[in-house]
């Protein structure tokens, strides 16, 4: 876990990839994409469907350990509409007893043309000092948290090159890109500009990239 200071507030940046706001007791992830297996079987791609099961483990091991007031999905709970399969339906229609508090969803690109029973999609919101999206929406006076971005950092060069999720924070935008929440999620490479906390095993360290060979140096 790392703490992101904004203003008089914090957050702290989980090695789950998601975000906690211990003032206001709220639990923030995003792009999850539940149904994504499916969905990809319907086009006859072979995926197996075991990948949810391990997101919601962990969603229910974060709420049992942080017990928020609500859990805020800043978008694209699930893949598509294709992948909503009665199994999923039910699982969604249990979640928050199982949370044991709300949960909320921002609508994000992939739930358009979706319902999900009890749970509306809502508009892009403030928390406080948060202003609350899917995609990337700055507003003055917030720090936009968002999701669609899918944040990764590039990490080493060669057959040592890896790719791993980061929250990455665009100081000029006030901008804070949240990782995919989701096992089945790809992800798509910061810009140099970006303060990154990188993700590797359930840690969260900041990492300044070098603009030569984006070779890293770890930072306290």
């Amino acid at each position: 876990m790392s703490t992101l200071h904004w203003g008089g507030d914090h957050l702290q940046l989980l090695g789950e990839k998601a975000v906690w706001d211990p003032q206001r007791r709220t639990l923030l992830l995003a792009d999850v994409h539940l149904g994504k297996a499916e969905t990809f079987q319907v086009h006859g791609i072979p995926l197996p469907s075991d990948g949810d099961a391990a997101n919601f483990n962990t969603l229910l091991a974060l709420a049992h350990r942080l017990q928020p007031e609500a859990v805020v999905v800043l978008g694209d709970l699930i893949h598509s509409r294709l992948g909503l399969t009665a199994e999923l339906r039910a699982k969604l229609h249990a979640l928050p007893d199982l949370l044991g508090c709300p949960l909320r969803l921002v609508g994000g690109n992939h739930e358009r043309g979706s319902w999900i029973e009890g749970l509306a999609q809502e508009p892009a919101q403030a928390l406080g000092p948060w202003w609350l999206s899917h995609e990337p929406d700055p507003q003055p006076g917030h720090l936009n948290l968002c999701g669609h971005l899918h944040p990764v950092a590039v990490v080493g060069r060669g057959k040592e090159r890896l790719r791993l999720p980061c929250f990455a924070l665009d100081r000029d935008s006030a901008r804070l890109a949240v990782p995919a929440f989701g096992r089945l999620t790809g992800g798509y490479p910061c810009s140099l500009r970006e303060e990154i906390w990188l993700i590797a095993d359930g840690t969260v360290v900041a990492w300044t990239p070098s603009p030569v060979g984006r070779r890293h140096r770890p930072t306290a």
